[in-house]
């Protein structure tokens, strides 16, 4: 396994790569992100565990994505079993997606458990006990303005943990699947390989936040000129759904890129990585 030095302009590219297998199979890609929602909201019923086992299947099924990303792009037809590839690769494989599982779930609940001790869960609870509505008085309360600061802190705070997590388990799920890297490898060189590529994973997540905003534009704008906000927010949950899937499918290409195997046609700057 050798990890690549990539350009920066690269980090754009993956972004057109995601978009591009997104709309070769629009409705299957839309599809197999929807059932992963899906899926998620369904354990999150179970009661005690169910947000841990939705949160511990994530990087599982990330790798699903990003494998009908790649049978998207080699022009295969994906189909709904690719979404469970990390478990039906062999026991060893399943094993270690359980073990990534856990470790991630972990993590972002200690995220979760740090970010709280700054919001009390004061907000919620104040817009609780005013039906559920924001009125112009309730944003000039003293009381209301504190608890909003306390969740915004909050909420910073967790993006900020949240970073690491990220980089750590960027690729870890890709190289335990198809590079057969054992766990704490695969953290460790997925944890390498962002940070030696820092400038085109920076421009990809700026790319990533412009295609954001220019959808939420261009909703907005529609929504104007037809003089109906409800187009706005009723177009706000499938274009959601529309950039998260292309996102997803990206991931597929950063990997490629990041990592390529012996019989693998190499950048011009590499790094070997022994697993």
């Amino acid at each position: 396994m050798r990890l690549n030095i990539v350009p920066a302009a690269t980090g754009a590219r993956w972004v057109r790569q995601g978009m591009r297998v997104f709309f070769r199979r629009p409705l299957a890609v839309a599809g197999l992100f929807f059932m992963f929602l899906a899926l998620t909201a369904l354990l999150s019923w179970l009661p005690l565990i169910g947000d841990v086992v939705a949160l511990a299947l994530i990087p599982a099924a990330t790798v699903g994505l990003m494998a009908a990303a790649r049978e998207v792009d080699a022009g295969r037809f994906p189909m709904p079993a690719l979404l469970f590839t990390g478990f039906r690769s062999g026991p060893v494989k399943a094993r270690a997606m359980l073990v990534l599982g856990a470790l991630y779930a972990l993590l972002v609940l200690l995220v979760i458990g740090l970010s709280a001790l700054l919001d009390d869960g004061r907000l919620a609870q104040m817009i609780a006990g005013s039906g559920g509505s924001i009125t112009r008085e309730m944003l000039t309360d003293p009381a209301i303005q504190d608890a909003l600061r306390s969740s915004m802190n909050s909420i910073a705070l967790a993006s900020v943990l949240y970073l690491p997590i990220s980089v750590l388990f960027w690729h870890a799920p890709a190289l335990v699947l198809w590079h057969e890297v054992p766990v704490v490898k695969s953290l460790f060189f997925s944890t390498i390989a962002v940070l030696r590529n820092a400038s085109a994973y920076l421009l990809y997540g700026l790319a990533w936040i412009g295609v954001t905003l220019g959808g939420w534009a261009l909703l907005l704008t529609v929504s104007a000129l037809l003089g109906n906000l409800n187009v706005a927010v009723s177009g706000m949950f499938p274009l959601s759904i529309t950039i998260a899937a292309m996102f997803y499918a990206s991931l597929w290409f950063s990997f490629r890129d990041s990592f390529s195997g012996p019989d693998d046609e190499a950048p011009a700057t590499d790094t070997p990585a022994s697993a």
